[in-house]
């Protein structure tokens, strides 16, 4: 899916990857590949690449999206050691990129050929008090395992907050564009909680990711899109499933 917006285009690749592109800007991708969303996409035109946990890093995705000369923004606990899949040291990326690792409270400006881009870490995690969590507080991604991003490209700003609950500090970011995790599972946000950040946060586009992809992310993206619609506030969907 591809979601034009004035000068600003957000292109859903499935699961957690989408590429951003203002007019004459840089291009990001936020969380390339895993699943099978990338196999057949080869553009290797990213100037910048976040990741924002373990379980979104995945360096053949990077590899497919990223320019010779991208950034790579990662933050600081992925660590490839102790995921239980076969995948690149982050060292062996940072022989052919330049990557920055960052906290969840960072602020880095990256140069591209294109023009700079603004990053913003924040913190993302599914609260242990929160509607995420077992019996015993425990939760899939606790506090410290990833974080979200705040891109500013152009003059527009967009907010992924990677598998995070929808925590209450995100309605204080100035968002112009949020990608709305609506898939729950357990895992994150589901679509009622994220429509009603996209009300507290009122940005001027809402496009909702990380979907459908497997059962575990199923959610009804027309009921999201109907709810946030009736907040008044502009949302694009995706009428396809993820699963592709």
């Amino acid at each position: 899916m591809t979601v034009r917006y004035d000068d600003f285009t957000v292109e859903w690749l499935g699961y957690a990857t989408a590429r951003l592109e203002p007019e004459d800007g840089p291009v990001a991708y936020t969380d390339p590949g895993r699943y099978g969303v990338l196999d057949d996409y080869w553009a290797r035109d990213g100037d910048l690449v976040v990741v924002t946990h373990d379980h979104h890093y995945d360096p053949d995705g990077i590899r497919s999206v990223a320019r010779e000369d991208a950034t790579l923004v990662i933050y600081e606990a992925v660590d490839p050691a102790g995921i239980d899949r076969d995948v690149e040291s982050i060292e062996s990326l940072a022989d052919d990129y330049d990557v920055i690792r960052v906290d969840d409270e960072a602020r880095v400006d990256v140069a591209t050929p294109a023009g700079e881009v603004a990053v913003w870490s924040v913190a993302a995690h599914n609260d242990p008090d929160g509607p995420n969590a077992g019996p015993d507080g425990s939760v899939i991604h606790p506090p410290g395992f990833g974080c979200g991003f705040l891109l500013g490209l152009g003059d527009r700003t967009v907010f992924w907050p990677g598998d995070s609950d929808a925590l209450d500090g995100f309605a204080e970011l100035d968002v112009s564009i949020f990608l709305a995790n609506i898939a729950g599972g357990g895992l994150a946000s589901d679509r009622h909680a994220a429509a009603d950040l996209a009300e507290a946060m009122d940005p001027d586009l809402v496009v909702p990711i990380h979907y459908d992809t497997f059962e575990q992310l199923a959610a009804d993206g027309e009921a999201f899109a109907g709810d946030v619609a009736s907040r008044s506030i502009p949302v694009a969907l995706d009428a396809r499933s993820a699963n592709q």
